[in-house]
């Protein structure tokens, strides 16, 4: 089994780069969409979310993402407290995933993949990148976020030039038709390099 790592910056379209891959009948893991569920599901999770962030940060069972989206991101070691909880829950959830499939390659995603070592069980790492004001624009026009809070974000995660000293290759999204141009390729030359013959 090959493991594609898949990050970039909040608005870099890396979740469209995940469509991709998926739309290509790869397996893909969306580290987002399943810390999303665990906060929700996970006794564990939820009882030290509780514990440190206060029991109103659970409404009607549901964490409330908004409310400690403004508390972590305006606070670094809140944020790195949350990531402590979360990171080795999605890595464990990952092992799990991998552990009940036979697919030959698996797409990881993960906005921090760098930042939390994730990369490190990958066997190939692909950083999607954008131009600042693209990536706000995208986010503000998908969310209708608050400029300050997507800048806060930002702020919050490595710049592209430092993870792209982690990254194999990395794609400038800007245009979408060019992307998808360069995922073609670069799919036939992992297959080749790692010898995934289906």
């Amino acid at each position: 089994m090959i493991i594609i790592g898949l990050t970039g910056g909040i608005g870099s379209g890396k979740t469209k780069v995940l469509s991709f891959f998926k739309n290509k009948g790869i397996l893909c893991y969306n580290s987002d969409k399943r810390a999303k569920i665990l906060f929700n599901s996970n006794l564990k999770i939820k009882s030290k979310i509780k514990n440190y962030f206060g029991d109103e940060i659970y409404k009607l069972d549901k964490l409330d993402t908004k409310l400690l989206s403004s508390i972590v991101f305006n606070d670094s070691e809140k944020l790195e407290l949350l990531n402590s909880i979360i990171h080795p829950e999605v890595a464990k959830d990952f092992s799990n995933f991998i552990n009940n499939t036979d697919a030959s390659i698996v797409v990881k995603e993960s906005a921090i993949l760098f930042e939390s070592n994730a990369y490190l069980v990958c066997d190939y790492n692909i950083l999607i990148t954008a131009p600042v004001d693209i990536r706000i624009k995208r986010v503000y026009k998908r969310d209708n976020s608050d400029f300050n809070m997507i800048k806060s974000k930002m702020s919050n995660q490595w710049s592209d030039e430092k993870k792209i000293e982690f990254a194999d290759f990395s794609i400038e999204n800007i245009d979408w038709e060019q992307t998808t141009s360069i995922l073609e390729k670069l799919l036939i030359n992992i297959k080749s390099q790692f010898n995934v013959t289906d």
